[in-house]
Order: structure tokens, then C-alpha cells, then sequence
């Protein structure tokens, strides 16, 4: 894995980490001001960031207890654009009861400056 791959993976895992530390906030500094995406929790394009943010607090507040993990990343480079996809997973424990939702999604970077910015999303629930 080349330095670019890995700084993309960590980039994701560290959003992962953030999640699950109910820091939205800091995911969003991932993101460019002018990404556009699709979420899993609605049908609308996503075109704000405070739009984002309230697909992350709509998984953050359905459960006492919400656990958000990624597998099998993969990355493809493009010069200055990069694409990672990969399968998500959302535990959510509200008294006693687990529920489980799962999906795939897929982050397309742009390299603005020296960073890496997000400036399109999609998540899809499994079928």
C-alpha cells in the first residue's frame, strides 16, 4: 500500500473513531464545504454540511449506546482524485435490544492544497 492509500484508510478509520466518539464535528473537517452526497438514513441529496451532520446524530440518537465499524476499504487513485469504498455496519443498542443495520458506501477525495477532502459521499443501506 502506497502513502497515499494509507493516509486515505487512516482517514477513514479516523472518522470511524470519531463516530463513535459522538465527534461530529471533527468528521466533518474531513469534508469539503462544496461535497454533495447521498446518505442512508434519506432520499434527498445532501448538499450542506449541517446536512450531513444530521445524518450522523440520526444513527448517534437511535440507540443508549451506538457502535459504527468499517471493513474491507478499498482505494483506487485517480491523480489528484481518489476513491474509497468499503462495508459499514451500525450497532444499535437501546434498552437491551440490538439492532443491526449494515451497508456499503463510497468516498470520492479531492486533493485541494496538500489535503485530502471529501467531496462526494454515498451510503446505501444493505438489501
Amino acid at each position: 500500500m502506497d502513502s497515499i492509500e494509507r493516509s486515505l484508510v487512516d482517514i477513514e478509520k479516523s472518522m470511524v473513531k470519531h463516530f463513535n466518539k459522538k465527534e461530529t464535528d471533527e468528521i466533518l473537517k474531513y469534508f469539503s464545504t462544496n461535497f454533495v452526497g447521498f446518505s442512508s438514513t434519506q432520499h434527498n441529496r445532501l448538499t450542506k454540511l449541517s446536512q450531513l451532520k444530521k445524518t450522523f446524530l440520526y444513527y448517534l440518537t437511535e440507540g443508549d449506546k451506538v457502535k459504527f465499524s468499517i471493513n474491507n476499504i478499498k482505494v483506487k487513485i485517480y491523480g489528484e482524485l481518489a476513491l474509497t469504498t468499503f462495508y459499514w455496519e451500525v450497532q444499535l443498542q437501546k434498552k437491551k435490544k440490538t439492532k443491526v443495520v449494515n451497508g456499503r458506501a463510497s468516498h470520492l477525495f479531492l486533493l485541494i492544497d496538500t489535503e485530502w477532502k471529501i467531496v462526494h459521499e454515498h451510503f446505501s443501506k444493505a438489501h
